[in-house]
């Protein structure tokens, strides 16, 4: 399992307007191959900070099979416009998990 983190910074006063077109990309990104599950989280803290968090079955399911189809031209046409800056994205693997 892969674990695809984004610090997502959304245009001040255009949060709304994300949240409503994430929930629309949720169903493209979901229909992938290799993709497990995914979560927005909002800072509590900063306004339209955003963090999301995607897991996938393989890196390459991501970063080949994802961003190189056309569902993620329509991700991007979606919401790539809402960021400044641009995020970085980067993956993880798990070293640890503990649940109480």
């Amino acid at each position: 399992m892969v674990l695809e983190v984004a610090m997502l910074m959304v245009k001040s006063g255009l949060e709304q307007a994300f949240e409503t077109s994430f929930r629309q990309a949720s169903f493209l990104i979901a229909s992938m191959p290799g993709y497990d599950s995914h979560e927005l989280h909002q800072c509590l803290e900063v306004p339209g900070k955003y963090l999301l968090l995607v897991r996938w079955q393989a890196l390459e399911d991501h970063t080949i099979g994802f961003r190189e189809s056309p569902t993620y031209q329509k991700w991007k046409q979606l919401l790539h416009h809402f960021y400044e800056p641009f995020p970085v994205v980067e993956h993880f693997t798990e070293v640890l998990s503990w649940k109480r």
